[in-house]
């Protein structure tokens, strides 16, 4: 396998990223390499990041939090969220702003801590 340094990627980025198949209600993505967006929430280690899966399927609960990114409306799916090595992302979509991102951290630690 060819040496790739993982991209410059920063918490809040939204990439394109290929989640691969899952099974049962894990979330999938589109196409056949089962792409979708995801929102870099942290990142673990060089190359390595947590990540939570969008959607812009309209959704409400606590699991999901609503932002709106390039005039469309999204929804970060909290109980989906993951760690994934830097060669699932495929391209950069761009950045949450920080009251958003703000949000979704919250709705994360309300959630899980």
């Amino acid at each position: 396998m060819k040496n790739i340094s993982p991209p410059l990627v920063n918490e809040g980025d939204i990439w394109w990223t290929s989640m691969g198949e899952n099974i049962g209600w894990e979330i999938n993505g589109k196409s056949k390499d089962f792409t979708r967006p995801v929102i870099i929430y942290k990142k673990l280690a060089h190359g390595f990041y947590f990540v939570i899966p969008a959607t812009t399927k309209v959704k409400t609960g606590s699991w999901y939090i609503p932002y709106r990114h390039q005039s469309i409306n999204a929804a970060a799916c909290l109980h989906q969220a993951r760690s994934i090595d830097f060669r699932r992302l495929h391209s950069k979509l761009g950045r949450l702003d920080d009251s958003d991102f703000s949000k979704i951290k919250a709705g994360f630690i309300k959630l899980y801590v």
